[in-house]
């Protein structure tokens, strides 16, 4: 199984604005920290807002920041809630479904029992696990360095 980079995004923009609490960052500021598209992290950080991870802000000072504590934050409700199609088969939509042998066959029921681990152990975790300790002076020491590197 593999996340889209939408779900990708969306953590990493999650882990960027819990080691930079405060005030707002703003896109182009996580885009160049991490190399990616600044138009890919727009719909991110839009789809962030719509669910209630992230407040934005626009304006001079304006920018995202987180809009729950981290350690309100659970792992597996950001991918529940950025990835658009968890079906890991054909057959697990009935709308779309054409495999002939759907009615016997035993191979859907496992695959969604590993989705539910997955989920679950996803489930286990918050943000703050991820920056608590050192994890948030690791983090920011990688894009200090970065930035460091990178002509502006």
């Amino acid at each position: 199984m593999q996340l889209t980079l939408h779900s990708d995004y969306a953590l990493r923009v999650l882990l960027y604005l819990a080691c930079h609490p405060g005030s707002g960052i703003s896109t182009r500021e996580i885009s160049q920290a991490y190399g990616i598209s600044q138009h890919h992290l727009v719909r991110v950080i839009q789809r962030l807002n719509e669910v209630g991870y992230v407040t934005i802000a626009s304006g001079r000072y304006g920018g995202a920041k987180l809009a729950r504590d981290p350690e309100q934050i659970g792992l597996g409700d950001v991918v529940r809630a950025t990835e658009l199609n968890l079906a890991l088969v054909e057959c697990f939509d009935q709308k779309t479904n054409t495999c002939v042998i759907s009615p016997v066959c035993g191979l859907k029921g496992v695959l969604q029992s590993a989705l539910q681990e997955f989920l679950s152990v996803l489930d286990r975790y918050t943000l703050a696990d991820l920056v608590t300790g050192n994890g948030m002076q690791r983090i920011a020491r990688v894009f200090a360095r970065k930035a460091t590197k990178t002509p502006q």
